[in-house]
C-alpha cells in the first residue's frame, strides 16, 4: 500500500531541489502516470492540489494506477511540458491557461483584464456550459481538460510604485506566451517580455525585466517581492491552470479506472478551488510580514486601470468570440 506521508513529501522536496524526485513507490503491474508542474514550495495551491490528486489516486486506484508528482520544473519546464504530454513522456499537467494561444484563441477569455470581478465569478463561469465546453476545445490536438484549478487574481509588481497605468510607461514586464497578456502590457505603455516561469526571479533580480504580474501565492513562494519595489493590488486578471491529460492516455485506461479517475479529478478540483481564497489571503499577509510592500488603490485609481485596458477586449473579440466574452463577464 502506498502512502504519501509528511516524511516522504519532505524528502521529495529535498530531492527536487537537486533535480530529482522520490515518487510514492509504484507497485509492479500498475500504470505509472507522471504529473509534472513548474511550481515549488509546499503551500502553493497548485502544489497542494497536485499532491492531493496523487494521494487519492494512489489510495483509491491502488494496484491499477500510480501517480508520481514532479514539482518545480524538475521533470519539464513550462516551455517543454505540452510537447512532453503529446509524446507520452508525462501524463498530467496543470499549465496556466495563458499557455494555449498556439492551439486555440478561446482560452484568451481567461486572460482578458478585468473580465472577472473576482475569483468567485471565474469559478461560476467554469461551471457554465460555455466554461465546461472549453475543457474539450483541444481534443483534436490530443489534449483534454479535467478541470480548472484557480490560483487567484493577479497583481502587478515593478521596480517602482505603480499607482496609475502611466507609471508603467517604458518598463519591461515579464508575461506568459499569451497575445492577450502582451496586448494588456502594451496598453499600459510598457514592453511585454515572454519568459519561462522558472526564469522570472533571476530576470527581476538582474534587471532583465522591470516587473511582472502574478498571484499572491506565486509572488510569495517565488520570492518575487524581494526583488521588486512594491506590488499594486490591481486585481486585474485571473490566473488559473488547466488540469489536463492527453486524450490518448485517458482513452487508454480501463473504463472503470477512467471513470474513477475523472471522479477524483472533479472532486479534487472543487476542493482545491474552495481552499484558494484562504491560501491567497494568507500569502498576502506573508508578503507583508516578510517586509514586502503592497500599494492599495482607490476606486478612482483602479478605474483608470480598467479604462486603459478595456480596449483589449475589442482587440480580441473576433478571435475569442463575443458570446464567450459576454458569458465570462456576466458570470
Amino acid at each position: 500500500m502506498k502512502k504519501l506521508t509528511l516524511t516522504l513529501s519532505a524528502l521529495a522536496l529535498s530531492l527536487s531541489a537537486a533535480g530529482a524526485y522520490a515518487g510514492p513507490g509504484c507497485d509492479s503491474g500498475e500504470t505509472v502516470a507522471k504529473f509534472s508542474h513548474v511550481t515549488g514550495g509546499t503551500t502553493h495551491p497548485k502544489v497542494v492540489a497536485a499532491e492531493r490528486f496523487a494521494e487519492r489516486v494512489n489510495n483509491e486506484l491502488d494496484g491499477k494506477l500510480c501517480v508520481e508528482v514532479y514539482p518545480n520544473s524538475t521533470l519539464f519546464g513550462d516551455s517543454k511540458e505540452l510537447e512532453a504530454l503529446l509524446l507520452g513522456d508525462v501524463q498530467f499537467l496543470a499549465p496556466s491557461l495563458s499557455k494555449f494561444g498556439s492551439y486555440t484563441p478561446k482560452y484568451g477569455v481567461f486572460d482578458l483584464p478585468f473580465v472577472f470581478k473576482d475569483m468567485d465569478a471565474a469559478i461560476r463561469f467554469t461551471q457554465t456550459d460555455a466554461g465546461k465546453g472549453l475543457l474539450h476545445e483541444m481534443q483534436d490536438v490530443g489534449f483534454v481538460g479535467l478541470g480548472y484549478w484557480m490560483s487567484g487574481m493577479k497583481y502587478f509588481s515593478a521596480n517602482k510604485p505603480l499607482i496609475e497605468p502611466a507609471d508603467a510607461n517604458g518598463l519591461k514586464f515579464r508575461v506568459q506566451t499569451s497575445d492577450v497578456a502582451k496586448a494588456m502590457i502594451e496598453a499600459m505603455g510598457a514592453s511585454p517580455q515572454p519568459m519561462a516561469f522558472a526564469e522570472v526571479y533571476g530576470a527581476l533580480q538582474t534587471g532583465v525585466v522591470d516587473g511582472q504580474e502574478n498571484t499572491w501565492s506565486n509572488i510569495y513562494t517565488q520570492k518575487f517581492f524581494e526583488v521588486q519595489d512594491s506590488i499594486t493590488e490591481t486585481n486585474h486578471q485571473l490566473l488559473a491552470y488547466l488540469f489536463m491529460t492527453s486524450t490518448e492516455f485517458l482513452e487508454g485506461l480501463d473504463p472503470e479506472v477512467r471513470e474513477k479517475l475523472m471522479q477524483i479529478a472533479d472532486e479534487v478540483t472543487q476542493e482545491a478551488n474552495e481552499a484558494v481564497k484562504v491560501a491567497e489571503a494568507k500569502n498576502r499577509q506573508n508578503i507583508l510580514d516578510a517586509g514586502g510592500k503592497i500599494n492599495t488603490l482607490s476606486d478612482e485609481q483602479r478605474q483608470k486601470w480598467v479604462d486603459a485596458m478595456k480596449p483589449v477586449w475589442e482587440q480580441f473579440e473576433n478571435e475569442i468570440g463575443s458570446d464567450l466574452i459576454q458569458a465570462a463577464a456576466g458570470a
